[in-house]
């Protein structure tokens, strides 16, 4: 009985006894370990383990606590006990939004463990990012998760790279730029300069993981920060207090140390959106997912230091949505599938059926559940809204891509294509099929 118990004992240690309750710890040998994620729209999607149940999260550096989406009761199956109910302020019109707070919560990313993680867990429907991204989203975590480890983030191949502090040792590398990182807030700032209105303006940027466009300013006349002239409306995103719309347009460069981002796409938030967001009076706006995609990096919070290495994308143009429209994922349709199927009476052998013996066709039909896609947003005065399409159409083909064939992301993308090039739909508008045909067009001012 006593060896039973010594047995026990050890076993539990080796699987727990050298993890940290109050941090992040990479249990191998190694002290490392690699985690793929996904690159949706920019925005990088990691699995993560709550309470022994996997989970898809949004890595988003603008965070500080972990936020649990749980409108869909996720909490449930975690076995997650609320204690006190709290109000999160983000971007958005609504000044709050009702939280509760859970304590004790064991994560797990990759081979990183932490035993006690708080989180919060949300309720509001409206905070559902998965028909945006068109793939699961059940929450979003940052600064708890970057502040315990050093963490390469390999854009290019689409893997997150885990380190214990102590046992990393940074590479030699000529063809990187390391940037001292400022926080406020727990959140990480870097300095950068952008080229604007024949000016180049000093700029003091939030680096955020968790948006998906390239730049966003805050006009400031007192810096010379403004749209200018040649700028168009738009929806922007969703913050955790709602929709935020504003200007977009282009800034003729950004300038992060010897790296030029040349004609970066710029967004400027409506001040009434980014109320809370401009509480640090030096920050000027976000360099988001857009940019950063562009580079491999190393975030090091410890040491206050973020690496940043060009990557295949950095060459790459900034484009705009040509056509306005915004589409989501909007749940599923039942879609019957035909086979035909060949067979033959005597036999199914090749010889048979190669001879023309007793050949005959079957026709396999199933009904499968296929993805449905909506307009959700239409931006005003763009060849899309001008030819007569409207918000809730359901999107049955593009260009004759029968759309419940791709995902959304590729569907997105032929909204992004050159301006001149004809968008043919087939919608659904309460159950009637139309068809509409439109040029896409550059939304800048010639």
């Amino acid at each position: 009985m006593k060896r039973i118990t010594v047995f026990i004992v050890y076993f539990f240690c080796l699987h727990y006894c050298g993890y940290s309750q109050d941090r992040f710890i990479v249990q191998n040998a190694k002290q490392s370990d690699k985690v793929k994620f996904q690159l949706i729209n920019n925005l990088i999607i990691i699995p993560v383990e709550i309470n022994g149940v996997n989970l898809s999260f949004l890595l988003d550096s603008g965070v500080t606590k972990p936020i649990l989406f749980n409108f869909l009761n996720v909490s449930d199956s975690l076995k997650i006990e609320s204690t006190e109910t709290f109000y999160l302020r983000g971007l958005g019109e609504d000044e709050h939004i009702l939280a509760q707070r859970s304590t004790g919560n064991v994560f797990k990313i990759g081979d990183a463990v932490k035993l006690d993680q708080d989180m919060y867990a949300i309720y509001d429907a409206n905070l559902n990012l998965a028909p945006k991204l068109g793939v699961p989203v059940h929450g979003i975590i940052g600064f708890d998760l970057l502040k315990d480890l050093v963490i390469e983030v390999n854009y290019s191949r689409s893997f997150l790279k885990l380190y214990n502090p102590d046992n990393y040792k940074y590479k030699r590398c000529r063809k990187c730029e390391i940037f001292h990182l400022e926080f406020y807030n727990n959140k990480p700032y870097i300095n950068g300069v952008v080229e604007l209105n024949e000016r180049s303006i000093p700029v003091k940027l939030l680096i955020d993981t968790g948006g998906s466009d390239a730049l966003w300013l805050f006009e400031d006349e007192t810096k010379g920060i403004n749209a200018g002239a040649n700028y168009f409306h738009d929806f922007l995103g969703h913050g955790l207090g709602g929709s935020v719309y504003g200007k977009r347009s282009k800034v003729e460069a950004l300038h992060l140390k010897n790296f030029t981002l040349k004609k970066p796409n710029v967004a400027y938030p409506d001040s009434l959106f980014i109320m809370h967001a401009k509480n640090h009076k030096e920050r000027s706006g976000s360099v988001s997912g857009n940019i950063l995609k562009r580079f491999n990096i190393i975030l090091d919070y410890r040491n206050a230091t973020i690496s940043l290495k060009k990557n295949g994308s950095f060459n790459h143009d900034f484009n705009y949505n040509n056509s306005g429209i915004e589409l989501a994922h909007d749940g599923y349709k039942f879609v019957k599938q035909t086979k035909d199927i060949l067979y033959n009476q005597s036999g199914n052998d090749e010889e048979s059926i190669s001879q023309g013996l007793n050949i005959l066709y079957r026709t396999d039909v199933k009904m499968v559940l296929k993805p449905v896609y909506t307009i959700v947003e239409l931006r005003k005065n763009s060849p899309a809204e001008r030819i007569g399409l409207k918000l809730n159409d359901v999107v049955v083909s593009i260009n004759g891509k029968v759309t419940h064939h791709y995902k959304l992301q590729k569907l997105m993308e032929m909204f992004y294509d050159d301006p001149g090039k004809n968008i043919r739909l087939k919608v659904e508008r309460n159950g009637i099929p139309l068809t509409f045909s439109f040029n896409l067009e550059n939304p800048l001012k010639k």
